[in-house]
């Protein structure tokens, strides 16, 4: 198995937990197709889509939706809240970095949290840009590398470094790079921010949280609980000063980054 591969394989053991944060992404789940302006009976692909917020979100409305993510256990909970909602979702398992979809088989591509942390950003871009009709719109959630989360991660790979050739999901945040990325394969590109709410009493509550939930996080904890027990309490007295830059009334303050565009 190559580097790429075993990172992939780490990533899907550790997004196994994810299903707890669920609440806490539903409400950026309506931002983001709001942005993204979704319209009834459209056809619209929701990559890496976790337990299914943006998706169920997007049929709600009328759409005609398409799940992928290569995590089985986030897939069947996606499928319950789909049963729950009374919408019909065809749900796939499958990686960002290759689409199992004919060329432009979709209105709108989203991706909430989720492409970003494909190893290869012009690979999943260029993929999701391929499923893509043109005219049609993509738009996506990500984190500022310069904020709670993207600081987060960029501390998680100082303790964890990712293969060579992965590059820091974070950077999928910094408009300049997000136009870079697109390139001239879209016009119309738009930003907007939003800001998600995480309950907290203490930044050692919201820690326990991430480490529990977040795939790098819980697979970092998970190495060093074994190999180095003195490096993981280091890496935890950081996580839990920068959780309290952001810790204001009970609630961790996580900026986001929006982006739509319309592809050429």
């Amino acid at each position: 198995m190559d580097a790429f591969a075993q990172f992939k394989e780490a990533q899907k053991q550790g997004w196994a937990h994810f299903t707890p944060l669920e609440a806490i992404t539903t409400p950026p789940a309506a931002r983001l197709v709001r942005h993204a302006c979704i319209q009834a009976g459209q056809r619209v692909l929701d990559v890496a889509c976790g337990t299914g917020v943006v998706a169920v979100t997007a049929a709600r409305m009328g759409a005609r939706v398409t799940g992928l993510d290569f995590t089985p256990e986030l897939l069947t909970r996606a499928r319950e809240n789909a049963l729950m909602a009374s919408v019909d979702i065809d749900w796939h398992e499958g990686d960002v970095e290759y689409l199992p979809f004919e060329a432009a088989s979709f209105d709108v591509v989203l991706s909430q949290f989720g492409h970003m942390f494909a190893p290869r950003p012009e690979v999943s871009i260029a993929e999701m840009l391929r499923v893509l009709k043109p005219s049609g719109t993509i738009a996506f959630s990500t984190w500022p590398p310069e904020l709670m989360v993207g600081s987060m991660f960029t501390l998680v790979a100082r303790y964890a470094p990712p293969p060579l050739g992965v590059v820091p999901p974070p950077l999928w945040g910094d408009p300049s790079i997000v136009r870079e990325r697109l390139g001239t394969a879209v016009k119309n590109v738009v930003f907007d921010r939003a800001r998600m709410l995480v309950p907290a009493l203490s930044p050692a509550h919201n820690r326990a949280l991430i480490e529990g939930t977040a795939g790098p996080i819980l697979k970092l904890v998970e190495s060093l609980s074994v190999a180095d027990p003195a490096r993981l309490a280091a890496f935890r007295r950081e996580y839990e000063a920068l959780a309290a830059l952001y810790l204001e009334d009970n609630v961790v303050h996580q900026d986001y980054l929006m982006t739509r565009a319309t592809k050429v």
